[in-house]
């Protein structure tokens, strides 16, 4: 299945194939088409004159980096069992939020038996991380910047009966602060082309195989399902190796979820509410609404499943990361419907969505941990949910690029440089302790440009850093000085684990910080 509705089955997803042999040796074979219904003409001429704009508009200087040859996946053809109408892969960030805001109403006794077996069929998780503990979280339970945090990795794939029904193509990372209550929802390019962890496919493919390649590599052959928990979390563990060097964030918990959940969840909650702030139309999509090319007009308008399905699939005629902004917006139009009184308080709309997420979700999640989350997600209006991209404007940090002839994405930086991107990620998913104790840090070093370089890494995380310098004295080793007096514990203890120091709580002789300072660190790199 192809989650554009331009190209049925695995080709576009995960590219062609490009003249080689994999390292098994063995070639792959061309994947069948899934049968459509023929465009019209008119849509024909649009659709090649879009693929021509694009082509015509891909950014000057791009580099053929030599990679090794690639072949695309086999997939067998018992996977495929029934060539079925084509639907979106994409919705799970929707999907994902809903089961958080309302599967867990089942835990308070509301519909209680079909809820606890519903919700035992998603949260399959034991454990909560620390950040998510209802008690009062003590310094001591952080290892690091970021732990403050919880990210939620988002995955949605096709599931059985779908050709390619275990890519991932559409992976989220929703993090949630419940410190200061907000969240931050990014997508990751699904086309991004990568090192893979494991290689089951290939040592480089395209981002959305990494999930698959873990759990197929896990079974030792492909398997649609996700009866085998220990094949599904070795999928969990090798995406999350490369979202970690991707990203350089920890992943806590997943959500899994195939498409079916997205329509469903729509509809049963009357449909939601979107502004669309330009036209969508896509020829090639046409026929799958009723021969209108026009898949959304501009304004504010009603979505039932299927314009939002529309709505968030379409990326001929814009991007794939055009489609990743309107993926993001419709969530949050979600959720703002799910919350609503009209939703949480209609039994039958409940029972709606505990059946339609109970046998297509899978999260290692703990009902416990999927709670304490809704209770803090209750909390986080929309403009305290920052919607972040890889080529949002102005942070350009993703372009396209070819591996033979396939197309892929890629850092702007060049291939497996992901310097840029990790930096503006912490930007934006700062730990929750340090933003709301924002102690006034001062860096000093051996040289004005050690302390800038310095300075410029704390800021990355998130600490206010008000003043830099120049040490009147030489250190061998970083030093800090704590003058907070225990007012800031978390800053303390993150910066203590950061340079493996024990602070001082006096300033030695040379050293003169900026008054007003909490902190001082003192560089001698």
């Amino acid at each position: 299945m192809d989650i554009d509705g331009t190209r049925a089955g695995r080709r576009r997803n995960i590219g062609r194939s490009i003249d080689g042999i994999q390292p098994s040796g063995r070639r792959v074979s061309q994947v069948k088409r899934a049968a459509r219904p023929a465009a019209s003409p008119a849509a024909k001429p649009a659709a090649g004159a879009a693929r021509a704009t694009r082509a015509a508009n891909q950014p000057s200087g791009h580099k053929q980096f030599p990679l090794p040859r690639y072949y695309a996946p086999e997939h067998s053809g018992k996977i495929v069992k029934k060539k079925r109408k084509r639907l979106s892969k994409w919705g799970v960030a929707i999907r994902a939020m809903a089961v958080v805001l309302v599967l867990v109403l089942g835990t308070g006794g509301f519909l209680s038996w079909k809820a606890y077996s519903k919700l035992h069929k998603v949260f399959r998780g034991t454990t909560t991380v620390a950040a998510l503990a209802s008690k009062p979280v003590t310094p001591d339970l952080l290892k690091g910047e970021g732990d403050g945090r919880v990210n939620i990795l988002l995955l949605g794939i096709g599931g059985p009966g779908h050709d390619g029904p275990d890519l991932t193509d559409t992976i989220v990372v929703l993090s949630v602060d419940p410190v200061n209550n907000t969240a931050t929802m990014l997508s990751v390019p699904r086309d991004l082309w990568v090192q893979q962890p494991i290689n089951y496919f290939g040592s480089q493919q395209k981002i959305n195989a990494a999930y698959e390649s873990g759990k197929y590599h896990y079974l030792g052959k492909l398997d649609s399902s996700s009866a085998n928990a220990n094949a599904v979390q070795a999928g969990f563990s090798n995406i999350d190796q490369v979202i970690k060097t991707v990203l350089g964030i920890n992943v806590d918990y997943h959500m899994l979820v195939n498409f079916q959940a997205f329509r469903q969840a729509v509809d049963a909650v009357g449909g939601i509410t979107v502004n669309v702030p330009t036209p969508l139309v896509d020829p090639t999509m046409a026929w799958e609404n009723k021969w209108n090319p026009v898949l959304a007009p501009a304004g504010v308008q009603q979505m039932g499943g299927v314009e939002a399905l529309l709505y968030a699939r379409s990326r001929e005629t814009t991007s794939d990361f055009a489609r990743g902004q309107r993926q993001r917006q419709i969530l949050v139009a979600l959720k703002d419907k799910v919350l609503t009184a009209g939703t949480l308080s209609n039994p039958a709309k409940i029972d709606e969505l505990m059946n339609a997420f109970g046998d297509n979700v899978y999260s290692d999640m703990s009902t416990q941990g999927a709670t304490r989350l809704y209770s803090i997600i209750k909390k986080v209006s929309d403009n305290q949910i920052a919607s972040a991209g890889l080529t949002d404007p102005p942070h350009v940090l993703v372009t396209t690029d070819h591996v033979g002839t396939t197309s892929v994405d890629r850092p702007v930086a060049g291939f497996n440089n992901y310097t840029d991107i990790q930096a503006y990620v912490r930007s934006q998913m700062p730990d929750g302790y340090i933003v709301k104790e924002h102690a006034p840090i001062a860096v000093l070093g051996t040289t004005s440009a050690k302390a800038t370089a310095t300075a410029t890494l704390l800021k990355s995380y998130g600490y206010n850093v008000t003043s830099t310098g120049v040490a009147a004295q030489t250190v061998t080793s970083p030093e800090l000085i704590d003058l907070s007096h225990g007012k800031d514990p978390f800053t303390l203890h993150y910066l203590e684990t950061r340079y493996g120091v024990t602070p001082l709580t006096s300033l030695p002789s040379g050293i003169s910080p900026a008054a007003g300072a909490k902190f001082v660190v003192v560089s001698n790199t």
